[in-house]
């Protein structure tokens, strides 16, 4: 049995998964409209390559970049774009960025340029890579980091760890996804493998997912019985069910033993992990030529009537996703894109279901009105719990004072807003609440200055633009003067000699 490490801090959670039935995934029809945000990842928006009025295919690159750290958008379904311009994206903000919306035709037809079963032992490492960019996968499991850029890693991979732990109390869209398509997460394994060459490969699942632990561990013996060799170097191993070990760096720190450094990445220490549906996408990919088009959403809650995980298509407006579990049970709800320990709040139903989106969640706002806050007692219980060994207790102070300097200090940027101080804090103080309206307004102090700075670089060469002006204008002037002089003196010169040569006639 592989050797398993602890992290430090986390919290055990109640479990609502049950309620979803992770055994099952649902349908649902084609909306009226697609609302295609250019930016669902980290890095550069794509740029839109259709303009309105052009009918789409299914699967067809409606925006594309030319920036490595981006990922390509494609039609989801077949349609019409009716408009380019700003839309509410899934963020608890509100704030609006450029989407492409396609009016459906419910006909679902796909571009004529996409390539079924294709032979991947026919294609080198170079040209599965530059599948997976145009394909516009990125992490699935919440980072939506661009894939391509995670799979060009510069040092040689010793781990190769496949997520599936899915630690939030309610998602159990990967639970669903590792019971109902386990042989397609081994192919993708696969294929990740002859990519990466690690010595290890790993697929991790937390222990509450018996399920799903038994259908990889079934798909992976079936493999083996076919004689595909590499099969038999992927383990599944199981791993205690802990809040937050989904996250990336505590995840590996269970399996390896290994601390991703400060501000590096994981490929840094020689691990590279992926979530199970990023793996599954891929799959899609290579052997089917399908690009990022659909992923799987748990759709939960106290306030949803049937509480279910459907495969939704991207793009589709909340709202109907939200109509294809049976509607809402009262008006006295907010949704949660996520689960409730990191999830975001949105601002209204009809936010596009993004590559990111793998829950929504629908609470009842009455039941999760905050309560009472209490002044904080120095108990300490938030740095106990809090899995990135930060001081939350001194962040809350020096946030509430909003000394940027000290959360500066204090390393306010390495945490991953999980939410266990928040839960721990026998005050209630919605300590993760402090720290993200904190990291929000550095981000926004930080903008102003950089502003600022390119205003005082501006005005500085402005200022040297005229004194350089003025300088070369006298310099002109003091010329043409020159010149006069000159030309006033040869003048005087020639005269004389002129009035000796008349007198002398």
């Amino acid at each position: 049995m592989k050797k398993l490490w602890k992290f430090k801090g986390g919290i055990k959670l109640p479990g609502f998964k049950k309620i979803s039935n992770p055994s099952s995934i649902n349908s649902i029809p084609i909306p009226n409209k697609i609302i295609l945000p250019l930016r669902q990842h980290i890095g550069e928006p794509a740029e839109p390559i259709v303009d309105v009025g052009d009918h789409v295919y299914k699967g067809q690159p409606v925006a594309t970049s030319k920036s490595l750290m981006s990922a390509s958008v494609h039609a989801s379904t077949s349609g019409v774009v009716t408009d380019i311009g700003k839309y509410t994206i899934p963020h608890q903000s509100g704030m609006s960025e450029i989407c492409i919306v396609i009016k459906t035709d419910k006909k679902d037809q796909w571009h004529p340029n996409i390539e079924s079963n294709l032979d991947p032992e026919n294609l080198g490492t170079e040209e599965l890579c530059t599948r997976i960019r145009e394909a516009g996968i990125v992490g699935l499991g919440g980072a939506v980091f661009p894939s391509a850029v995670k799979l060009k890693a510069t040092r040689q991979i010793d781990t190769l760890i496949i997520n599936g732990a899915e630690c939030e109390p309610y998602i159990t869209c990967d639970d669903a996804l590792m019971q109902n398509r386990a042989d397609d997460v081994v192919q993708g394994v696969l294929l990740l493998r002859r990519l990466l060459n690690p010595a290890e490969c790993i697929i991790a699942i937390e222990d509450n997912k018996p399920q799903a632990i038994d259908a990889m561990q079934a798909s992976i013996k079936k493999f083996k019985e076919k004689g595909i060799g590499s099969v038999a170097a992927i383990d599944v191993i199981p791993i205690p069910t802990i809040f937050p070990t989904g996250g990336e760096k505590q995840l590996i720190k269970v399996l390896t033993g290994k601390d991703v450094p400060r501000n590096g990445l994981p490929y840094e220490v020689g691990v590279i992990c992926l979530n199970v549906g990023t793996t599954v996408a891929i799959r899609n990919a290579i052997y089917e030529g399908i690009p990022l088009l659909s992923r799987y959403v748990t759709v939960t809650g106290m306030m949803v009537r049937q509480p279910a995980n459907f495969e939704v298509l991207i793009g589709t407006p909340v709202q109907d996703v939200i109509k294809a579990a049976g509607g809402e049970k009262s008006d006295k709800f907010e949704i949660i894109m996520g689960g409730p320990m990191m999830g975001q709040l949105l601002p209204h139903q009809q936010t596009p279901v993004i590559k990111a989106t793998n829950c929504i969640l629908l609470q009842d706002i009455e039941s999760e009105k905050e309560a009472n806050v209490m002044p904080c007692i120095r108990c300490g219980s938030c740095a106990s719990a809090c899995p990135m060994n930060l001081l939350p207790q001194q962040l809350y102070w020096h946030a509430k004072e909003k000394s940027f300097q000290k959360l500066q200090h204090y390393k306010l940027s390495d945490c991953i807003e999980c939410g266990c101080c928040s839960v721990v804090c026998p005050s209630r103080i919605p300590l993760v609440q402090y720290f993200r309206f904190a990291k929000s307004e550095q981000k926004d102090r930080e903008f102003k200055t950089k502003l600022s700075e390119q205003s005082r670089i501006r005005a500085q060469m402005r200022d040297f633009r005229l004194e350089r002006i003025k300088r070369e204008q006298e310099e002109r002037k003091a010329r043409r003067k020159a010149e006069r002089l000159k030309k006033n003196a040869a003048s005087k010169k020639s005269k004389p000699l002129a009035d000796k040569e008349i007198s002398a006639g």
